[in-house]
């Protein structure tokens, strides 16, 4: 069989250890990046592609007659047209679980940096000002404690459990948001609505998907309390960047922790990259990345691909139940 890897630069940076993936098909192709225009040529012949942010839409599958099997290297699917995939007979296969250790940390190092003014803090020490004190330390920006407020969550799958068992253990009250676009709400979930007046930070953990995509814009960010904070590892079409940028400037919301915009990479002319918007961070779409996380996940694909090769589908997001 042959695979094709479309974008496996964006996984490896020359630190993991890609040898059982490479020992689960005979014949590979390795491309580092995939632009648009390649994607019909290097899917020529190939039963296998592995793609991480590569989209692969109708028209793609269409002009791939070999293609057998979809391995998705995220666990989001939103990049491939399942519906195209299912009847054409193409099984997709994504990545769960792999990073969550990592993105945890990663919610909780965003908050935690928004919390203590950790970065304003290293800057002005930087640019002397500490030094210059009179007093033993500096006292510019305040600090909140995390212990004691109510963190909401949007979406109660396996990140957003990992973020509030952790949660918990610094002292915070967790709150559930009722799924997007749900008619009937689980026992101990809250409309979003009733939810985000009463949460101090809020962090967002659900699939881009219709129901999802916008999710927080100008009306949702007005319920916030006016120092509340909002974290973004998930999507960043779920939030307004627009709204997001003019609410921190007019001092309507406390801060952001954001790690993923809309367009990835950003043109410069995305709202959030402005130089004069206070109390928000920005991280490059890094908190699943921690090289652990990158290993695990590929090594999970070399497992959905040796499952496949048995006939087995392990992971599959668009197979019917049986």
């Amino acid at each position: 069989m042959k695979a094709v890897f479309l974008d496996y630069a964006s996984i490896d940076t020359g630190d993991l250890d890609r040898n059982t993936l490479a020992a689960t098909v005979e014949d590979w192709d390795w491309h580092d990046a995939t632009d648009p225009e390649q994607i019909a040529a290097r899917l020529a012949g190939a039963d296998i592609v592995i793609s991480n942010k590569v989209p692969l839409d109708r028209e793609a599958l269409t002009a791939a007659p070999a293609l057998k099997l979809i391995c998705i290297a995220a666990t989001g699917t939103d990049k491939i047209d399942l519906d195209a995939a299912r009847e054409r007979g193409i099984q997709v296969s994504n990545v769960v679980r792999y990073a969550t250790p990592a993105v945890v940390q990663h919610v909780f190092s965003l908050i935690l940096a928004l919390s203590t003014k950790l970065i304003p803090y290293h800057e002005e020490v930087r640019a002397g000002e500490w030094q210059a004190q009179g007093n033993f330390c500096l006292l510019n920006h305040p600090i909140r404690e995390i212990a004691g407020k109510t963190l909401g969550i949007v979406g109660a799958g396996e990140l957003g459990r990992g973020v509030a068992r952790v949660a918990e253990c610094f002292g915070m009250k967790v709150l559930f948001a009722q799924r997007p676009g749900s008619e009937h709400s689980l026992p101990g979930r809250v409309p979003l609505g009733d939810l985000l007046p009463q949460v101090d930070i809020l962090s967002l953990h659900v699939p881009l998907a219709e129901n999802t995509r916008n999710l927080i814009g100008p009306y949702e960010l007005a319920l916030m309390k006016p120092d509340a904070l909002l974290i973004n590892t998930a999507r960043g079409s779920m939030v307004d960047e627009a709204a997001l940028a003019d609410a921190l400037r007019q001092g309507r919301l406390g801060g952001a922790g954001i790690d993923v915009l809309a367009q990835e990479p950003p043109r410069d002319d995305n709202p959030l990259l402005a130089a004069d918007i206070p109390n928000l961070i920005l991280t490059p779409h890094t908190a699943w990345a921690s090289r652990e996380a990158r290993q695990r996940l590929l090594d999970e694909i070399a497992e959905n691909i040796t499952a496949f090769r048995r006939g087995e589908a392990r992971n599959c997001v668009n197979c019917s139940p049986s």
